[in-house]
């Protein structure tokens, strides 16, 4: 982990992106940052993945376009977080790089996804995003959010 939990001007800088794992009791909790508000959601997925598997070196199968409605920035981040949980329980599917742009107050999202057999696991796969402390919104830097998801 880069830096100390509090101290984001060892992490950060204006126009940067990333994530990070902070310590919490048994759950996972991500930090993410971007400029962009649609590059700061699509950090916190790859933050989630690698929370449970690494997939540097693996190439996807396929690209597939999520489309998420019209919502409040929060709804956005779970809904997402949600649907990454959801393919990896259902199709055996994790992503190995996320695009998304804002489309209608909403979001188009592009997952570059492998299957589960091709990655290595390296941690308790992810069951559900909790709502406790779900944040995304604007800041100094660009915009970040934190989540903690239940494993």
């Amino acid at each position: 982990m880069v830096g100390e939990t509090d101290d984001d001007r060892r992490v950060r800088r204006p126009g940067e992106s990333g994530h990070r794992t902070v310590p919490h009791a048994a759950d996972i909790r991500i930090e993410a940052w971007a400029a962009s508000r649609e590059h700061c959601l699509a950090e916190a997925v790859l933050g989630m993945v690698e929370c449970f598997a690494d997939v540097s070196g693996v190439r996807p199968r396929t690209v597939d376009r999520v489309r998420l409605a019209e919502a409040s920035d929060d709804d956005l981040l779970a809904t997402l977080l949600d649907e990454v949980i959801y393919r990896l329980d259902v199709y055996g599917q994790v992503p190995v790089d996320v695009e998304a742009d804002e489309a209608d107050g909403g979001l188009d999202v592009r997952l570059a996804v492998a299957e589960l057999s091709d990655v290595q696991i390296t941690g308790a796969r992810p069951k559900a995003v909790a709502w406790n402390d779900l944040h995304i919104g604007p800041d100094p830097y660009g915009w970040s959010c934190r989540v903690t998801v239940d494993a």
